[in-house]
């Protein structure tokens, strides 16, 4: 499994060789530092710790200033894994870096949903509107929620209004339109989750491209 940690810069558009467009997520993934090796053997499993974006002393707590010395690197703000097959080619302090994907490749991008509030059941669910004539005052309500005899109230789970996104959020099979190694950038087709300045890890797609 490949994986980098990345902040997502925005979005913008290019040509290529015959005008076509291509709106494309730009990601500034700068090296991620291996922080930590996990092996079947003592964790259970095999995996690489990576940690991005470095931060200050005073901001790390005493038990992760003992993981990032032991390690023999700086202290980071945020730290994921991956799952890998064979632990031997990495050790602490290896950097992962862009170049370990290539144009062309398909990736899956995980990151975290801008964040909406409260909204009604029409923008979060995209319920139909109320009649706008004939005396009508249920327009952008939420209609029959329950039957009016047996149960006679709401059941759980039903879709009404409430916090929308500020969540984790998935896309899967996007492809990498263009990688520049010499300024840690990678060009995805479309659109990812997430504001300007978000975190996100671009990892192998679970799926077989067609």
């Amino acid at each position: 499994m490949k994986g980098i940690l990345g902040k997502k810069i925005g979005m913008t558009q290019i040509f290529d060789e015959d005008g076509i467009v291509t709106p494309v997520s730009v990601v500034l993934a700068e090296p991620n530092i291996i922080t930590q090796v996990k092996t079947a053997e003592t964790d259970g499993y095999n995996s690489i710790q990576v940690g991005f974006i470095d931060k200050k002393e005073k901001h790390t707590t005493q038990p992760l200033k003992g993981h990032f010395e032991k390690a023999g690197v700086s202290f980071k703000k945020y730290l994921r894994e991956f799952r890998v097959e064979d632990t031997e080619a990495y050790k602490a302090g290896d950097e992962i870096k862009v170049d370990i994907f290539a144009d062309g490749d398909h990736v899956d991008v995980v990151g975290t949903s801008k964040g909406k509030g409260t909204q009604g059941a029409i923008k979060r669910y995209n319920y139909g509107r109320g009649p706008e004539k004939h005396g009508s005052k249920s327009h952008r309500v939420q209609g029959a929620r329950s039957a009016g005899t047996y149960p006679g109230r709401v059941w759980k789970g039903r879709k009404a209004m409430g916090k929308m996104g500020n969540e984790r959020v998935t896309v899967q099979n996007l492809t990498i339109v263009k990688v520049i190694a010499d300024k840690n950038l990678i060009l995805l087709k479309g659109a990812i989750p997430g504001p300007k300045g978000s975190l996100v890890t671009i990892k192998e797609t679970v799926k077989s491209s067609k």
